[in-house]
């Protein structure tokens, strides 16, 4: 399972939301480069780097920080947040991104989205799966759509997505353990998914289990900058179950 931390990005600084909620907002470091390096001195090669300006404003924003970090380390860098056109993908992929995340597009341009698949391929593009009670959720987690989760999945699997990060929100923030029985569940019904767990992670143990289910990788944000999960820890994980 890969180890896949997250830096969300709101005025170029790193934050976390509670539950995605703007208004609960925790800035940790003003200085997402030096971050980033931490991360990589600890044997971390991927990094999900998450452009919340972008996701309220509907465009790409923070993409000068995206460049820094991706010409600066060797992180292979999953950028999300504000893709929402032609441009804003072509502007994150020549800053550096190796992989981009699509949810709210996939769902209000559907077309747009497809054709990203088709050109970029299931290397480059990743379905963003936020979930609230079961529904997607969109702009940057302010609104719901009507799709469930499984009927989400199925329509883009056929589309030739492979790479899934699924976010529980009622989770995400709280540190009270993944949506694991969710997680399950979505790999017992879709055996070709390659699914990414983001939400809830808060102990070592949970690192452990999502690999005994599973998962292919982990995003974790929280849990690092509160020392749940130490950069040791991280580092002994990527040594013991990836090598």
């Amino acid at each position: 399972m890969r180890i896949i931390p997250a830096i969300d990005l709101i005025d170029g600084k790193c934050v976390r939301l509670t539950k995605g909620n703007y208004s609960k907002i925790k800035t940790y470091n003003d200085n997402p480069l030096e971050v980033a390096k931490k991360y990589e001195a600890h044997g971390i090669e991927y990094l999900h780097l998450v452009d919340l300006d972008g996701a309220k404003s509907k465009h790409i924003v923070n993409h000068r920080v995206l460049e820094e970090i991706a010409s600066k380390t060797s992180l292979k860098i999953d950028f999300g947040g504000g893709l929402k056109s032609d441009n804003d993908l072509n502007i994150a992929f020549e800053c550096g991104a190796k992989q981009i995340t699509g949810g709210s597009v996939a769902i209000k341009n559907p077309i747009l989205f497809e054709s990203w698949i088709e050109k970029y391929g299931n290397d480059k593009i990743i379905l963003g799966a936020d979930i609230l009670n079961n529904k997607i959720a969109i702009n940057g987690w302010k609104d719901l759509s009507i799709l469930n989760l499984n009927e989400f999945l199925e329509k883009y699997l056929k589309k030739g997505i492979s790479r899934v990060i699924c976010t529980d929100i009622n989770k995400d923030g709280m540190l009270e353990g993944p949506s694991f029985e969710l997680y399950l569940k979505i790999l017992n019904n879709f055996s070709n998914i390659k699914l990414i767990a983001s939400g809830g992670v808060s102990v070592y143990n949970d690192l452990i289990k999502l690999n005994e289910i599973g998962c292919e990788g982990c995003i974790i944000g929280k849990a690092i900058y509160e020392d749940k999960i130490t950069l040791n820890q991280l580092e002994k994980f990527i040594i013991s179950y990836t090598c």
